[in-house]
């Protein structure tokens, strides 16, 4: 990571609420083929988030702790806040003197962007104010939000009017919580209904609509730019009787990731 921020974008993709093994499922079956070429080997790693939960897991990974590879340690971290101690700050580990990424990356001459989705990037209450605060600039519409069957394609109109406004030689990081997988999902399967609810078909459904539309965001991006995508969190569908997430379940703590770069 030394190498390459003060010469890369960044963009995090959150895509919130994907279950692993949903995408896994989806990616080995051909049916996202967007994501699937862009992810080292077409596969996703499976990886464990440090939240049950948006506000979690996001408050997290802006502070530099993304989801930790599944498999045994030591996992250096690509960005880490100087922190006396860490075992998980390595030679490659990219150190920043602030609490909070983006304004780390603000200080490394980053211009700090986020375009929300579910409720707590909404800027309605002062708890859904807490993470678009940490960003220089901030965007958030109901049509960026859960309810809106077309949401991601709003927040690629949003990035790509932000991105028309980027100086050339200003860096820019992005994050873009994308709401789609998150409930209510059940628009996106022909011949579902809202008295049936959601389901674990109707999550993958959302996992394709995404699919669908997430290359527009790629291109949208500056070259060169650094890519992390994943989930924050999983959820249940009658999972063992769970449903939902803030819960303990291996479906919830266990998430898709994947990072490459745009050239």
């Amino acid at each position: 990571m030394n190498a390459l921020i003060g010469g890369h974008d960044v963009l995090l993709v959150t895509l919130d609420t994907l279950r692993y093994d949903v995408a896994a499922e989806l990616a080995a079956a051909g049916r996202t083929p967007t994501l699937t070429h862009h992810l080292p080997g077409g596969r996703w790693e499976r990886r464990h988030t440090p939240g049950s939960f948006t506000y979690a897991a996001h408050a997290a990974f802006l502070a530099g702790f993304l989801p930790t590879p599944a498999g045994p340690g030591p996992h250096p971290r690509l960005f880490a806040a100087r922190f006396a101690g860490s075992e998980s700050t390595g030679d490659g580990t990219w150190v920043f003197d602030a609490a909070d990424l983006p304004a780390g990356l603000g200080k490394a001459g980053y211009h700090t962007v986020c375009v929300g989705g579910v409720g707590f990037f909404n800027k309605l209450t002062p708890l859904g104010s807490a993470l678009p605060a940490l960003f220089a600039e901030s965007h958030w519409t109901p049509e960026c939000g859960v309810t809106d069957p077309a949401s991601l394609e709003n927040q690629i109109a949003q990035v790509e009017r932000v991105m028309a406004r980027q100086p050339a030689d200003r860096r820019l990081f992005m994050l873009v919580n994308v709401a789609a997988l998150h409930q209510p999902n059940w628009f996106y399967r022909a011949g579902a209904t809202r008295a049936g609810g959601d389901s674990r078909d109707t999550h993958a459904a959302a996992l394709e609509y995404v699919d669908r539309y997430i290359g527009r965001l790629f291109d949208l991006m500056r070259r060169p730019c650094l890519v992390i995508i994943c989930s924050d969190h999983g959820t249940a569908y009658d999972d063992d009787g769970h449903t939902g997430h803030r819960i303990g379940h291996e479906v919830v703590w266990t998430v898709p990731y994947g990072e490459f770069l745009l050239t």
